[in-house]
Formats: C-alpha cells, sequence, structure tokens
C-alpha cells in the first residue's frame, strides 16, 4: 500500500513540473470545469423531444392574428409551419448544424430533427404539386414554389448561408400562402383536398416509414432474401446481386435511426391529425376515418417515454431489450395500415 501512494505521489510531482505555478492558470481550469458544467446541463436540456402541439388550435390562433377564416387547407398548412416553428424556436433552437458544444456533443435530438425535416420535404412538395393545384397542367402556387426548395436546403449548412436562414425564408413563402388561402377575397389560392391528391402524399409516407422499418429491424443482423425483382419475371437491374443479403445497422448508427424515426413519427402525427380535419368529407365518404385514426394511434405510441439512459439492442428474444424493434412494430403497423387507406381511398 506504501508503494502505491509513493507512486500516485511521484506522479503528482511529475505533473506538477508542467502545470504553470501562476495563480492565472487555477482561474482558467475554474473557467472551462463552470463552462464543461453548464454546456452538459444544457445538452440534457435541448436533448428533450418537444411536446405534441393542438392542430386545430394552431390553424384558429394562426388564422385569427391574421384576420382571415379557417379554410379547407388551413390545418394542413398550419401544422406545417407549426413544426418547422417547433424545429427552429425549440430549447437550444435547430441543433443539427452546431459546431460548438453542447450543440456538436448532441447526437440524439439532431437526428431527431433531421425525421421531421424530412416530412415537412414531403408535405411542401405535396403541397406544391397536388394540394394546391386543380390539375396537373395548372400553375403551380409561386409561394409553395419559392418555399418548396429552401427545404429542401441542406440541413447541416452552419453559415453562408445556414440552415435555419434558408427554413427561415421557406417559412415566409409558407405563411403568405397560408394567409392568402385564409382571405375570403383572395381567389389565387387554393387548397383541393380529393382522394386522389391524399393518396399522391400518403403514397411517399408510405415509401418513408417502409425504409425506417426496415432499417430500425436491422439492429440485429439479419439474412434476407433478395426480392428486388420479385412478381415481374422481366424486370431488370443494374447490377448483379447476391440471392441473399446479410443486412446489419452499424453500432454507431443504432439510436441514431431509432430518433430519426421518432422525430419522424412526431411529424408524421400532426400532418396526419390535420389531413383528419381537412379531408374529413373525402375521408367520411370513403369510411376511412377508423383507418385514418388507427394509424394515428400506432405512431403516437413511439412518443411514449424512454426509461433507460441509452437505446438498447438486446436481440429480438434475448435477456435485454431491443428499443430498434420496439419502434420498427410501431412503425410497421403504421405503415401497414396507411397501405389499406390508400386502397380504400382508391375505391369509388
Amino acid at each position: 500500500m506504501d508503494a502505491v501512494k509513493n507512486k500516485l505521489a511521484q506522479w503528482g510531482d511529475n505533473l506538477a513540473d508542467y502545470v504553470p505555478s501562476g495563480g492565472w492558470f487555477k482561474w482558467l481550469l475554474v473557467v472551462l470545469g463552470v463552462y464543461l458544467l453548464l454546456a452538459l446541463i444544457l445538452g440534457l436540456y435541448w436533448s428533450r423531444s418537444p411536446d405534441s402541439f393542438n392542430v386545430k388550435e394552431s390553424a384558429a390562433a394562426k388564422v385569427a392574428v391574421q384576420g382571415g377564416a379557417v379554410v379547407t387547407g388551413s390545418a394542413t398548412t398550419a401544422a406545417l409551419i407549426t413544426v418547422v416553428e417547433t424545429l427552429l424556436e425549440k430549447p437550444g433552437g435547430y441543433l443539427h448544424n452546431d459546431l460548438f458544444p453542447p450543440g456538436s456533443w448532441l447526437d440524439n435530438i439532431p437526428n431527431w430533427e433531421y425525421g421531421a425535416i424530412i416530412q415537412v420535404r414531403d408535405l411542401a412538395r405535396a403541397l406544391r404539386e397536388v394540394h394546391s393545384r386543380s390539375q396537373s397542367q395548372s400553375t403551380e402556387d409561386q409561394d409553395l414554389a419559392l418555399a418548396e426548395p429552401r427545404f429542401n436546403f441542406a440541413t447541416d449548412s452552419w453559415m453562408l448561408p445556414a440552415t435555419e436562414s434558408e427554413y427561415r425564408g421557406a417559412l415566409k413563402y409558407t405563411r403568405s400562402y397560408f394567409n392568402r388561402l385564409s382571405d375570403n377575397d383572395a381567389t389565387n389560392a387554393q387548397f383541393y383536398a380529393r382522394a386522389d391528391n391524399l393518396r399522391y402524399w400518403l403514397a411517399t409516407v408510405e415509401t418513408r416509414l417502409g425504409s425506417l422499418s426496415q432499417r430500425l429491424s436491422a439492429s440485429v443482423g439479419q439474412r434476407r432474401i433478395n426480392t428486388d425483382l420479385g412478381g415481374d419475371g422481366s424486370a431488370t437491374q443494374s447490377t448483379e446481386a447476391p440471392a441473399e443479403l446479410s443486412v446489419q445497422t452499424s453500432w454507431f448508427e443504432i439510436d441514431d435511426v431509432f430518433y430519426e424515426a421518432r422525430g419522424t413519427a412526431w411529424a408524421l402525427i400532426h400532418f396526419l391529425k390535420a389531413a383528419e380535419l381537412d379531408f374529413a368529407d373525402v375521408l367520411r365518404k370513403k369510411n376511412a376515418q377508423v383507418s385514418l385514426g388507427q394509424i394515428i394511434r400506432e405512431l403516437e405510441r413511439t412518443q411514449d417515454t424512454v426509461w433507460s439512459p441509452i437505446i438498447l439492442n438486446g436481440s429480438g428474444f434475448g435477456t435485454v431489450a431491443n428499443h430498434s424493434l420496439v419502434m420498427a412494430s410501431y412503425i410497421s403497423r403504421a405503415n401497414a395500415a396507411i397501405i389499406d387507406l390508400r386502397d380504400l381511398l382508391s375505391q369509388g
């Protein structure tokens, strides 16, 4: 024991030879320690996912500011605006492009943001291409044409221009469309709530959720049969692929995919609730309200509190939980319900 104490004392003496004797160095250590402690506390605070909001109340509040009226399309457009506002104004602001601590230390909430912004992009594209146009040959809305490409700007640009500035520019044009839409005296902005328009957007949602489900399921290594050309005997592909594929998400990316899925589901819940309002007549005619409600309910389960301090990656039937497989279960069920809903909407 004495030998150990002597060795530690010797190391301390050697270290002291390299430490400046002035008081300024002690103050530097104190300042650095305080900074790291504050950064840690801020990081924990910023890592909390935003709460959900009431889509109907959000639309009514935004319309009231402009003195307009809630019309068909108000809920969907207001939900899009509020989701982006939340990304930019939540504690810590937009973190995906941060270069300095504590933002640069975080990866869960930036991946959550990425999942949400993908849904924002898809809905913005649907607004521009189908929801605001009566037919394929009609003129697109000028504000939406300017907003949609700005939502597609790089998610990690720090400056010249910063991602936040581009998203705020997109918000400006989206708000302009929303204001014209809610103005009963303006007829140059429309939202067409038709079954084929809803199916167009849901088709994109379907592919997004299908991809997420596969990535989440790959948290445990799997051997999958290659079905890329299944169902079409005349189909070809660019290069040969093996009959079986080994698929596994990297251990370092498991929590990234998990939080991307949570962000995706969070944004999608609000957009689907908005569609429930704007497409109410279409859904009622197709007797599809229950189907959409079940999709929303499945996605809401993805927002349950994660009590574990880390995202666990146990084997499918092992003793340790696998949070990714649980998330994949909810995402897959929601995706299957969306497929059924699209089929229902296509019927006369």
